[in-house]
């Protein structure tokens, strides 16, 4: 079980004095929970959400007892990736959620191996819905099976665990093989040598020089 200390944060103070203390601001809430801000150790959270990602169970740690959540959203530094705020969704207890489960894709393609294709991954996730303890982190997406430019991975074709149930159009595209590109060899196009102009300087064309004196033309 992966669990997070969280502390109640009082509203007045500033987000960035938080941070500098080394703390995530954050906020969690819920169907029958009331909209509460937190903070949480940064060092901690970056640990639990790397393992945990928006599809494993985080139990929150509060004076007001514990909360069984999922990472519903992370607000990043654009410039220096660091999280600057968290939402976790607390979910009633005996009652399924809905997640969007990130696909790992494994195997090497036939297609792309011996026919020279390129994998397209049409989707990143799979919405699912299951209890909280039986969610995976991921789902796994087999591309061993397109061994043509015909096959397809479905979202209907994906193995889901015990008590996970798939959200998605079964016929929905996961994952294929494109056919390679054909290059286009460029045309050279010859030079027509009569169109262009060849400058030949005139044998009647003065050369510059000293200018001759009068006296010496009237000799």
């Amino acid at each position: 079980m992966l669990t997070l200390k969280a502390e109640i944060r009082d509203v007045n103070n500033l987000a960035d004095d938080i941070r500098k203390a080394g703390k995530v601001p954050a906020v969690f809430y819920g169907k029958k929970e009331a909209s509460t801000p937190i903070s949480i150790s940064k060092v901690d959270f970056l640990k639990i959400w790397k393992e945990a990602g928006e599809s494993s169970v985080v139990t929150l740690d509060t004076p007001d007892g514990e909360k069984d959540s999922l990472i519903q959203d992370v607000d990043i530094d654009p410039v220096t990736g660091v999280p600057l705020h968290a939402d976790f969704y607390v979910f009633e207890k005996g009652h399924k959620v809905k997640v969007a489960l990130p696909l790992e894709f494994i195997g090497i393609a036939p297609a792309v191996k011996d026919l020279g294709g390129m994998l397209v991954k049409v989707l990143h996730e799979l919405k699912v819905e299951a209890m909280p303890k039986d969610l995976p982190h991921n789902l796994t997406v087999d591309t061993s099976t397109l061994s043509s430019f015909n096959d397809q991975v479905l979202a209907g074709n994906i193995i889901l665990p015990n008590g996970v149930t798939l959200l998605e159009n079964p016929e929905e595209v996961v994952a294929l093989v494109s056919a390679p590109r054909e290059e286009k060899e460029e045309e050279v196009v010859p030079i027509d040598l009569t169109q262009i102009e060849v400058e030949k300087k005139g044998k009647d064309e003065e050369t510059p020089g000293e200018e001759v004196p009068e006296e010496k033309k009237a000799e």
